[in-house]
């Protein structure tokens, strides 16, 4: 004891020494770990394992895009009429009609009825002379243009002698009294049997009948260029052409066509009040 309190600093000196001989000596050791730490970060962060990308949802982009690429339209006239007011006219009946397209004019008209028009043949009798049998048809145009031309006419005809709208081709049973008549229409060449029961018939055109709501005019029975004119809307219509579904006008200022649709079902018509 009394050595180590005569040179107790010689002693913590020599303490002193020997740890910094023993550190001296860990710091290599220490040197190496943090090098091979650091090494190991450094390895980690640049080559650490990269997960390849998935397909991208590009859903909700390629809406917004489409909805981009579509024009947005804004009609202040057709519809609501902001900056085109639509004009009103009072009819006969003094309610108010919307003066547009389909209020007004051509289709506005209404085809209330069509009718067939038919040319029949009928085989009424034979005629026993001396230059041969001669057979009586009827004939009977609805379609012709002059009303007297629509009543029902007798011709005399021979075997393969014209005389229009028929020609006697054959002759069924005996030439004197026969069951039946094989004939054949001028105008087509088409071919059928005529006997006294069963007469021919065929459609040879229309008439109509017609109304005008806004004027509050009607015609009826009227023909392919019927006279006088259709008067309506300031301008005179003529018809040109008739057929089971619908009927064709032409304005008589500027030669302009409408076609006006025919249903057998009549439709409602609603009128349109401001």
């Amino acid at each position: 004891m009394d050595f180590i309190k005569k040179h107790y600093e010689k002693v913590l000196f020599g303490l002193v020494l020997v740890a910094l001989v023993a550190a001296v000596a860990f710091l290599p050791f220490k040197i190496s770990s943090e090098r091979a730490e650091l090494e190991q970060k450094k390895i980690n962060l640049t080559e650490r394992k990269v997960q390849a990308l998935t397909n991208l949802n590009l859903t909700s982009s390629e809406v917004a895009f489409k909805r981009v690429t579509i024009p947005v339209l804004i009609d202040l006239g057709a519809s609501n009429k902001v900056f085109n007011p639509i004009p009103w006219q009072k009819a006969v009946d003094g309610h108010l009609i919307k003066l547009d397209k389909k209020n007004i004019g051509p289709p506005a008209m209404v085809v209330t009825k069509v009718t067939k028009l038919y040319l029949t043949l009928t085989f009424d009798s034979t005629t026993v002379l001396e230059s041969g049998p001669k057979y009586l048809i009827g004939v009977q145009r609805e379609a012709a243009p002059k009303t007297a031309d629509r009543g029902k006419k007798t011709i005399t005809c021979s075997l393969n002698i014209k005389n229009d709208p028929v020609i006697v081709r054959e002759v069924k049973g005996k030439p004197e009294d026969p069951t039946a008549l094989s004939i054949e229409l001028t105008d087509t060449g088409e071919r059928m049997v005529l006997t006294k029961e069963q007469p021919f018939r065929r459609v040879d055109g229309y008439e109509v009948d017609l109304k005008y709501p806004p004027e509050n005019k009607t015609w009826s029975k009227k023909r392919v260029g019927s006279l006088p004119a259709l008067q309506f809307n300031n301008e005179d219509y003529n018809i040109v052409a008739i057929s089971e579904n619908e009927v064709v006008l032409s304005a008589k200022s500027n030669q302009k066509k409408w076609t006006i649709p025919y249903s057998a079902t009549p439709l409602t018509t609603t009128t349109t009040t401001p």
